[in-house]
Formats: C-alpha cells, structure tokens, sequence
C-alpha cells in the first residue's frame, strides 16, 4: 500500500457574505494551488468536492472550471464532517493505487439549505445544534464540575489566536466578561460560546510517495485515519452525555494506524463549533483526564489558526481547512501562529451532535 502525503494546500478568507457562489469559491481555493504547485493538470487524477451544496454534478462543474479531466470525481456530503470525510477518501484512492494525485476541495455558503439535518424527528422543537450544544454542556458540568468560565477560556483562547489568522471571519479578541456577558442563547451556551456560519473554500493536494519529493522538498504525511459513525439521530448518537463516542472511536483507529499515542501529538486542529466541543475533545483524545486534569505539560499547542471558534464555520470547507492547517503547522509555514519545532498533528472533526466523526494523525 502506498504511503500518502499532503504535497500543497490553500484556503481562501472566511467571510459573512462573499457574492460569490459554491463553485466559484472553490475555484477560488483550487486555482491558489494550481498556480503555485509545479505539476501538470492532466495528471491529476481525482478531484473530490466537499460541500452540502445541493447543486448536483458539482464536483464535475468545479472540475470543468478548473480546466481538469480527472479519472475520478465525486461530491462528499457528511455535514461538519464532511472535509475530512473527502481527505479520507483521497487517501484511500491513492493508497489502493487508483490514484497518484488527488485534489480535495471543501466549499460551502453560509446559507446554504444543505447545512440543517431536517431528518432527525428525534430533536423534536430543539432543531438548532446550539440545543444539544447545551445537553453537553449541562452533563458534564454536573458530573465534573466544568464552569460557565472554563468554557469562556476556549472562546477568548480561540478569539485571540484568530487575531493571527488573516482567513478568520473574526479578528478581535473577546475576554472573558464579553463572553459570560453575551447573549445566552441555551442555557448555558451563550453566544461568544457558539461559532459563526460563513462562507469559504479550502484545497488540499494529496499525492503518492512515488511523486510526492518531485512537488515539494516537504511533503506531510498521513499516519493514521480513524472514522466512525454512531447514527444519524442524536437519541442514539451516544449513550453518554459527557463525551463524544464517535470521537474516541475514531481516535482510538488513527492512534493504532500511526503507532503514535497522544502524548506524541505537537499541534491539534480540534471541532470547537461549540466551546463544550473543544472540552470534550481534548478528553476524548487523551490529551487531558475526564474532569479537566491535563496529563501534559502544556506541550500540545490546540487551534492555533483560531478554530473553528475564531475562523468560522463554512461547514464543507471546515475539515478541509483544518487539514490545511495542520499541513501548514508540520511544514514551518503557518506565519504567525506557527507552532514552534511540530512534528505531529491532529485533526479532529464531527457533525451532527457528534453522530459521526472523523481522526486523522499527519507528521513530517
């Protein structure tokens, strides 16, 4: 089986409104690669769009923008979960020798219709994510402990990295009265607790180890991936309310793979659509105890871009932006948020009250 690297990567600024449509952004993000990566385009042979566009045939349009004919295109819709559903799959193309080269766009607007799961009768009135945003959020602090200000310490956190972070919808900084001061929305997730839709475009190229030293003197490769998906519904998305099952799941697969463990993890891309999230991911991935404990010293650097908190939420692009985040870490190009000496990444990405959820361990 081939080895798979991450040989060049672009995301465009995530905005409120950009007047430009799903194709067009991800033209946008691909076009940034195509111009700056030395490889001829006949010879890329999948282009794979993750996107809940309901446009159909979308990944063969954006293809056609592009001026490409690849052998492989498909659309990928997994929700949030849908960026690294694509990079997987990617992977999983060239590592089977189907592919040498595989382009993986993620694109999405901020309205579009594609973003609500309108299926799960089992929310019942309580149909916005922020709903089970705050069942987390009450479980765990009733059983830890956790505080209304431990979370506000993720959003200033995320805020203030995001300040670094010229793709970022959001480049102030907030501190922790603005955000135990704002808005509650459900209780007790307040409205700095909760990240913004927008719209944006992230590319990453993926190629073989067989060509990959040819496009970069710098390639970052994929270690592990771990995916698992519990449900479509949230009444059976976990049995506990304090953690993300899906999530240990799949980290559990992508440590195995890359026989590497968490105390080996420099950086980490986590989903903080919500601040609970970015709690109960740094448990889920064994990067502290249940309970808020840290089991390091403070060596794993997380969200270092302003995630998904501080960035914003163009909810196709998202998986693939944090790809392209970690790739730019490993690589030494991540400009002002770079993380100092990094040699292993992780990415970590859910949708739908965390019903799925996908892994992935890069290193250089």
């Amino acid at each position: 089986m081939r080895k798979v690297a991450i040989v060049s990567w672009a995301t465009t600024q995530f905005v409120k409104d950009s007047k430009l449509n799903v194709f067009e952004l991800g033209c946008e993000a691909c076009a940034k690669i195509l111009h700056s990566t030395d490889f001829d385009k006949q010879d890329l042979d999948a282009v794979l769009l993750s996107s809940c566009t309901t446009e159909q045939y979308s990944s063969t349009i954006i293809s056609e923008m592009l001026g490409l004919s690849p052998k492989v295109s498909q659309r990928v819709d997994n929700l949030c979960n849908s960026g690294t559903n694509a990079v997987a799959n990617a992977y999983s193309l060239i590592a089977s020798e189907m592919c040498e080269l595989a382009l993986v766009v993620g694109a999405e607007k901020a309205d579009s219709t594609g973003n609500k799961l309108l299926w799960d009768i089992t929310r019942g009135s309580f149909m916005f994510p922020v709903h089970w945003a705050a069942i987390f959020a009450k479980a765990h602090m009733r059983k830890y402990g956790t505080t209304e200000e431990q979370m506000a310490m993720i959003a200033v956190k995320n805020r203030k990295n995001a300040t670094k972070n010229p793709n970022a919808l959001f480049r102030t900084a907030v501190t922790i009265e603005q955000v135990m001061n704002s808005r509650k929305v459900a209780d007790p997730v307040k409205l700095l607790d909760c990240s913004a839709p927008c719209d944006g475009a992230s590319a990453v190229l993926l190629a073989s180890d067989r060509i990959a030293g040819r496009m970069t003197d710098n390639p970052v490769w994929i270690k592990g991936i771990g995916q698992k998906t519990t449900s479509a519904s949230f009444a059976n998305s976990t049995n506990d309310l304090t953690t993300i099952e899906s999530a240990k799941s799949a980290a559990r697969d992508a440590y195995e793979m890359s026989h590497l463990g968490p105390e080996s993890i420099d950086v980490a891309e986590v989903h903080d659509a919500f601040t609970i999230l970015e709690i109960l991911a740094m448990e889920d991935l064994g990067f502290q105890e249940k309970g808020g404990k840290i089991r390091r010293n403070g060596g794993i650097k997380v969200n270092p871009r302003g995630g998904i908190l501080g960035c914003g939420h163009p909810v196709g692009a998202t998986g693939v932006a944090q790809v392209a985040e970690i790739a730019s870490q490993l690589s030494g190009k991540a400009g002002g948020s770079q993380v100092s000496g990094c040699k292993h990444g992780l990415v970590h990405n859910l949708a739908a009250a965390g019903s799925s959820a996908t892994v992935i361990i890069m290193g250089r």
